[in-house]
């Protein structure tokens, strides 16, 4: 198949308030070239509604009838992500009909793995239809739904991808994928094989750890962890949870491991402790991998903490380093994945796999929405 441009979207659960939109050349397997990306900001009151929708659904928790809310945020959330492509096409010069497919995650609102009597259920909201009509595009969404009815965990997808982002910068298996959002995640390929999952929390709990505390949305560059002391007895306590030395695949949702991790603290030992927690995390991870790597390739927004970034390699014992530094874009690499799973999509290839998400075999995703209708 000759490469095609395709767009990716992705919010994550960290809620920042950001459309991350990626346009990448691609046929499904290579990547052919990167092209613009940008951050886009939602419309005013839309991250005020995704916020009090996460709350409706970590109260129905998949029980009984969807929340009301819902409906009004999963139009809202697409309109407002439409009306970001088309500014975005306009800006950089394309036209809808220059591209293949449009990825479109949409918002992540809940998601609980599977258990030994019970299939995975995941929740996202985006209205794909919607978005082909107001693009004008083909539209590719609900990219989880297939993998967790067929018993997978539903997540992460994203490995797929990894594995040729690995491949175009020439890198073997002593190099691993590191995702740093409000989950982090791990993705280690040796040729075909790829070995993918969830290592525990990123930057959720210490984000809602200095929300909490009335100290902003964040903490901007790990400041506030820095002057705090991490408690190494409570850190040891933490990590004797099962789930961390359970094998993969595995997959959380945000509020898995929460912020009340370090209740008792104060504000800096408290994101000290969580910082701590989520880089020993990394660690333990990488000791369930078929091959150590020695260094980390890392994207996300958490990289740009330098703090937890040192932390990752000290308590993990690996070179963590920026996707910057390797030629990738740290930010895009989630949009450009759906971009990438979107050209896939179209194709049947596969997105997710037993070694990834644990389907009994190679599963394609993804609906299509035509433009059209």
């Amino acid at each position: 198949m000759t490469p095609v441009w395709a767009i990716g979207l992705m919010t994550g659960t960290v809620l920042d308030g950001n459309i991350d939109i990626a346009m990448l050349r691609t046929d499904g397997e290579t990547i052919a070239a990167f092209g613009p990306w940008e951050l886009a900001p939602y419309p005013a009151g839309v991250r005020e509604l995704l916020g009090r929708t996460l709350e409706a659904a970590r109260a129905w928790r998949f029980e009984g009838p969807e929340p009301a809310i819902f409906r009004e945020a999963e139009r809202v959330l697409t309109e407002g992500q439409a009306h970001a492509v088309n500014a975005f096409l306009k800006k950089h010069g394309y036209a809808a009909a220059d591209i293949a497919a449009v990825g479109f995650h949409g918002q992540t609102v809940l998601h609980a793995a599977p258990l030994d009597d019970r299939r995975g259920r995941t929740r996202q909201l985006g209205d794909g239809a919607l978005m082909a009509q107001i693009i004008g595009a083909d539209v590719v969404y609900d990219f989880r739904s297939a993998d967790v009815a067929a018993g997978g965990q539903g997540a992460p997808l994203a490995p797929v991808y990894h594995r040729a982002m690995l491949r175009r910068i020439g890198a073997g298996p002593e190099t691993a994928i590191l995702n740093l959002g409000g989950v982090a995640n791990v993705t280690w390929c040796d040729g075909e094989t790829i070995a993918a999952f969830d290592t525990g929390p990123a930057n959720a709990p210490v984000n809602d750890w200095v929300g909490r505390h009335g100290m902003g949305e964040m903490d901007r560059d790990g400041r506030i962890a820095a002057s705090g002391k991490v408690d190494e007895a409570r850190l040891a306590d933490l990590l004797r949870h099962p789930w961390l030395s359970a094998p993969y695949p595995k997959s959380l949702d945000r509020f898995d491991f929460p912020a009340a991790m370090a209740d008792g603290k104060d504000l800096a030992d408290g994101a000290a402790l969580l910082t701590a927690f989520s880089a020993a995390a990394v660690g333990r991870a990488l000791d369930l991998l078929p091959r150590r790597p020695t260094r980390l390739i890392v994207c996300g927004g958490g990289r740009r903490n330098p703090v937890l970034m040192r932390e990752i390699a000290a308590r993990a014992g690996v070179e963590a380093t920026p996707a910057e530094a390797v030629g990738l874009r740290g930010d895009a690499v989630e949009a450009e994945c759906f971009a990438y799973l979107a050209v896939r999509s179209l194709r049947g290839l596969p997105q997710s796999f037993p070694s990834t998400t644990g389907v009994p075999k190679p599963m394609a995703g993804g609906v299509l929405a035509r433009a059209g209708g």
